[in-house]
């Protein structure tokens, strides 16, 4: 696979889905409620966003000729351990594939109130950023 497409191709999906959140930020602080239809909208584009972001993390290591883990878990703390992300962004990633997976498996148990502060306070935007980073940079 060429990495300089994939890069270009998670950088155009990571923009189109922190459009979406910072649309939906925007309503949600003026105070205007999400339908039912944009709140699903709004799991999906952090679904897409985190499945974005964990696929790339194993095309990292990948591309290092590392063993490539199953788990998303094992994969981020692959990218711990060899110093490319720090012990605190681990954390930060460990509850992004826990929200992930909970979109995916426990839809019935999301608290949308939980989704709309972390979309608010802005803390989906690591995941952007490390989609941003050229692969390269990231090793």
């Amino acid at each position: 696979m060429r990495l300089d497409l994939y890069q270009a191709e998670s950088e155009r999906i990571a923009k189109e889905q922190i459009a979406l959140l910072d649309e939906a930020k925007q309503r949600i602080v003026s105070g205007a409620p999400l339908s039912r239809l944009e709140q699903n909208g709004v799991l999906h584009a952090l679904q897409v966003l985190i499945e974005n972001a964990i696929g790339k993390s194993k095309h990292l290591l990948k591309s290092i000729e590392e063993p490539v883990p199953v788990s998303a878990y094992d994969a981020f703390a692959s990218l711990e351990q060899r110093g490319n992300i720090t012990l605190q962004e681990l954390k930060q990633w460990n509850a992004a594939i826990g929200l992930r997976n909970r979109i995916v498996h426990d839809y019935m148990n999301i608290d949308i109130n939980f989704i709309y502060e972390l979309i608010t306070s802005n803390h989906h935007q690591f995941i952007g950023e490390f989609l941003r980073k050229p692969l390269a940079n990231k090793l």
